[in-house]
């Protein structure tokens, strides 16, 4: 039987063992592989580096989704090793975006706003439904766990490409698209550090104990 992550007094993780949870998180992963060839299309042609950010963490959740499907079910040292991979994907991931916003912040036009809030609304609902889809597993091991943090990640970034997009509109400047960028990079920065820390936390952890 799965363990029960969300049950109240227990402190075993849930561990991804349940058709319900895979069938939920093959929905994600579709879900992500759509939007990411969408923003990435979007966001070339909105000129948006938040809306580019987004596209690739769009691309970096589908295939960390994809790990977590092949790591249900393993031991907990691999479950823990494929968490702490992508804890790191999700670090790189964060540096690659404050590098590039950084270095666009001379290079870019200011981006059209009506686009960039139309395709973020778009995958705004996407990511809704994403984590409604998770909210009943957002408790359990670092592997299951980064597939609920990515997902919140992913519905916050989109707010925020829709703010940014307000900004653009009012201010007719790119500022406050790369300023969002910026903070989603933070974003992915302190998720990656959470994932890393569980997923140390549960490799150096005894067999048979729960790292909390």
């Amino acid at each position: 039987m799965a363990s029960c992550g969300g049950c109240c007094g227990s402190n075993v993780k849930f561990e991804g063992l349940s058709s319900d949870y895979k069938r939920r998180l093959w929905t994600v992963i579709a879900l992500n592989a759509g939007m990411f060839i969408v923003e990435t299309a979007g966001g070339h042609l909105a000129g948006s580096k938040a809306l580019q950010a987004d596209a690739l963490d769009f691309l970096g959740d589908a295939l960390t989704y994809g790990i977590t499907l092949a790591a249900i079910g393993a031991t907990v040292a691999i479950r823990a090793k494929a968490a702490l991979f992508k804890g790191f994907t999700l670090f790189v991931m964060g540096l690659w975006v404050f590098g590039s916003t950084a270095y666009h912040v001379i290079v870019l036009d200011v981006p059209r706003a009506e686009l960039m809030s139309a395709i973020g609304f778009l995958a705004l609902c996407a990511n809704v439904s994403s984590v409604l889809l998770l909210m009943k597993y957002r408790d359990g091991d670092a592997n299951v766990r980064s597939v609920w943090l990515c997902s919140r990640n992913d519905a916050i970034g989109n707010v925020a490409v829709m703010v940014a997009a307000g900004a653009v509109w009012l201010t007719v400047s790119k500022w406050p698209d790369l300023i969002v960028a910026a903070l989603m990079a933070g974003l992915f920065l302190s998720s990656a550090f959470q994932i890393l820390r569980q997923s140390l936390a549960e490799l150096r952890a005894p067999v048979g104990v729960t790292a909390e």
